[in-house]
């Protein structure tokens, strides 16, 4: 009954603008979809913010994962509140980096667990993937937005000493790759004077081999108030899932054409029918097809929530692919 449900929900146009969003195609195995790349035309590599592990699934078809990679040796994290809480995602050439949202749990407690920035290298080799760590985790992240003057008007450290979905508090779901070859750092919160915040890393590939982080000037984005969910781009041009910084809530999808340029919002409709995450692009699709994943974990699954489902069988994800 939920499937035939969902099929029903997905099956929409707006006139407006045109945007389709398809039906939902359910993956399983985890619920909690957030950062995603693809690794081949029909193929993405996806993080579940509830664990340490990085999964492959058919981007053509629903089902289980094929191939399954725990991060929590590399990134060094034992215990029961050893998640890296991992947000986002951006594919650089064969490298793909990860980060965690850096924010504290929903408490208000510090989980140092969560301040990290990693990088992974992935090859297909007659249709197997290999996926690689670089180097070793980043953690000063945190530290490199505090001491940075350009960055004080956004009271970042205070941010951080607050629960992610405070008002004002500090919570990173964004990551894109540029056209230079740098990263853009998306926050969902703050939304400092209501406007979402972007912050470019310029030299991501030597942060993961030790070297301290450059950074560029924030961007700020009019989202209408919502901060940033994740963001992709393509050939110059970003997609950006939008949502609230208290989490939950509509969300929008923006496109954008880079510093200098306003964010336009894309119709749509019944998006709120799903929890966009995370933004997968293929280089053959280009904007003309994309994919969004919803972050699942709340749903309910004969009263759980999918994230508190004993078996891992039972637990799923949709994704979504989106057309002019």
């Amino acid at each position: 009954m939920r499937a035939l449900v969902c099929f029903l929900l997905g099956v929409h146009t707006l006139a407006r603008g045109g945007e389709r969003l398809s039906p939902p195609a359910w993956h399983t195995g985890m619920c909690d979809a957030s950062g995603a790349v693809a690794v081949s035309s029909n193929l993405f590599v996806v993080a579940d913010d509830e664990d340490n592990r990085l999964r492959l699934y058919r981007a053509d078809r629903g089902g289980a994962s094929i191939k399954q990679f725990d991060c929590s040796s590399f990134l060094q994290l034992a215990g029961s509140s050893a998640e890296a809480d991992l947000e986002g995602a951006a594919r650089l050439g064969d490298r793909a980096f990860w980060i965690g949202s850096h924010g504290r749990n929903q408490k208000g407690k510090q989980r140092p667990s969560r301040c990290c920035l990693f990088a992974t290298d992935f090859r297909m080799t007659g249709g197997e993937l290999t996926l690689t760590p670089v180097g070793k985790p980043y953690r000063r992240l945190l530290v490199d937005l505090a001491n940075d003057s350009r960055f004080k008007p956004f009271h970042l450290a205070e941010a951080a000493r607050r629960a992610p979905k405070e008002a004002g508090g500090l919570s990173i779901e964004g990551l894109s790759a540029t056209p230079e070859g740098h990263l853009l750092i998306g926050f969902r919160n703050p939304v400092p004077n209501g406007k979402a915040l972007l912050i470019p890393l310029t030299n991501p590939s030597e942060v993961v081999e030790g070297k301290p982080a450059r950074l560029d000037p924030a961007i700020q984005l009019d989202l209408g108030g919502l901060g940033i969910r994740d963001i992709a781009c393509h050939d110059g041009t970003y997609i950006i899932t939008a949502g609230s910084w208290r989490g939950g809530g509509h969300f929008r999808l923006f496109t954008w054409s880079g510093p200098g340029a306003k964010a336009r919002l894309l119709q749509v409709a019944r998006l709120r029918d799903c929890q966009p995450e995370a933004l997968v692009i293929y280089p053959q699709h280009g904007l003309q097809r994309f994919q969004i994943l919803s972050d699942d974990g709340g749903v309910l699954i004969d009263g759980c929530p999918c994230k508190d489902l004993k078996n891992p069988n039972r637990r799923s994800f949709r994704s979504y692919w989106v057309t002019p």
